[in-house]
């Protein structure tokens, strides 16, 4: 008889936002779904109105954890800062649910993907500080938000720290990205150092220096680059087998 194959990684996906959760509005938040399952992992949809205790079981049953961007903004208060005009309403019910999935994670080692809204979300939670917009506060020409309906999505090139992670999965120490955001990290949150920027200085990825887990926050969206894309893939690919070689807890 066959041996039988190893059970998938559990990999947790909170909704993009509750609006579109009630609305089941899923295009968007299933790309993440598909690059994950292309990646050879079994993803777990998360409510975004769960209560502690059913985030903490659903937590425990995880073994790794990809926060998406979303059309909200973190709520400027929670880095201490007044809300810019242009600042994006925030979900509370997202922001809840990625720092309580968050705050497992980190302590029982479990490999973390965040995503454009993720990572800001990530930094947060560590932290950390936001450029609140930046067509208004980086005096650039790059083009680094897009709404979708404003032509093809944009790319730019990006700078690689030699000796990051995303440096090695690359096997370069330049990528090309696609750019759909108006917020980035400015501030990076405790245990995470800055890997990556754009030619204009926008941080474009951070990861974690605490210790030996698997934490990777990027500034694109990999899931809308995985069908040509190497980089991409690998991210997701990586991810998966952090969480394959992650401790397991009870």
């Amino acid at each position: 008889m066959d041996a039988e194959k190893p059970p998938k990684p559990r990999v947790g996906i909170p909704y993009r936002t509750r609006k579109e959760e009630l609305n089941d509005k899923r295009n968007s938040y299933d790309m993440y779904v598909e690059a994950v399952r292309a990646a050879g992992g079994d993803h777990v949809e998360i409510s975004l109105v769960l209560s502690a205790p059913e985030l903490l079981k659903i937590a425990k049953n995880l073994d790794a954890l990809v926060l998406p961007g979303s059309p909200a903004d973190v709520e400027p208060s929670r880095f201490h800062a007044p809300r810019h005009p242009k600042s994006a309403e925030a979900d509370a019910d997202r922001e809840r649910t990625d720092f309580a999935l968050l705050d497992h994670a980190i302590v029982d080692h479990k490999p973390v993907l965040a995503i454009c809204y993720g990572v800001q979300s990530l930094n947060v939670f560590l932290g950390g500080s936001l450029v609140q917009d930046v067509p208004s506060e980086v005096h650039t020409n790059i083009q680094h938000s897009w709404s979708g309906h404003q032509g093809p999505e944009p790319h730019h090139p990006i700078e690689l720290e030699k000796d990051s992670r995303l440096a090695h999965l690359a096997g370069a120490q330049q990528a090309r990205v696609n750019s759909s955001h108006h917020q980035a990290v400015l501030e990076p949150g405790k245990n995470l150092r800055i890997v990556s920027r754009a030619p204009d200085g926008v941080v474009e990825a951070v990861e974690w220096a605490g210790d030996s887990n698997w934490i990777t926050g990027v500034q694109w969206h990999p899931e809308r680059m995985i069908a040509d894309d190497e980089l991409a893939r690998t991210l997701f690919r990586e991810l998966v087998t952090a969480a394959r070689k992650a401790p397991v807890h009870s």
